[in-house]
């Protein structure tokens, strides 16, 4: 039986500037890191609540530690996913905290499932939804 999403894997060319959005401006904590078999950092655990993360990779010492190919990162949309979404409770004032930190954040909306959303991008260009459950939000 499938419980819930455990994490989000995402690889990336530039680590430090992820590290910085995800820890930094969306203030999500690291849970460990990850070393390589030269006991290099290369991977970092962001825990998003409830046993839920967001791990990211070095692309480049992640292949080089399992195998795989490094691949082009593209300017516009890296990721082969359309998006992923964090639950969030208060939007308008998490939009308001983002944009203080001059995260360009698109206006609150509802959505066809009748919850709250707003989109920002991490510096890869992964489209991330932030979404408010209202009353009369589908998924409940």
């Amino acid at each position: 039986m499938i419980k819930k999403l455990a994490h989000v894997c995402l690889f990336t060319d530039q680590l430090p500037a992820m590290i910085a959005f995800y820890r930094d401006t969306l203030g999500f904590p690291i849970k460990f890191t990850m070393k390589n078999d030269a006991g290099v950092d290369f991977g970092y655990y962001f825990a998003t609540g409830e046993m839920t993360f967001v791990e990211i990779f070095d692309q480049k010492k992640a292949v080089a530690q399992w195998g795989g190919e490094v691949v082009a990162m593209k300017s516009n949309h890296t990721a082969h996913a359309r998006h992923f979404c964090f639950e969030v409770n208060g939007l308008e004032q998490e939009v308001a905290r983002l944009e203080a930190k001059g995260l360009a954040v698109k206006p609150v909306k509802v959505g066809m499932d009748h919850s709250k959303q707003a989109w920002i991008q991490d510096p890869d260009g992964n489209d991330i939804e932030l979404m408010e459950y209202t009353p009369q939000s589908l998924q409940w």
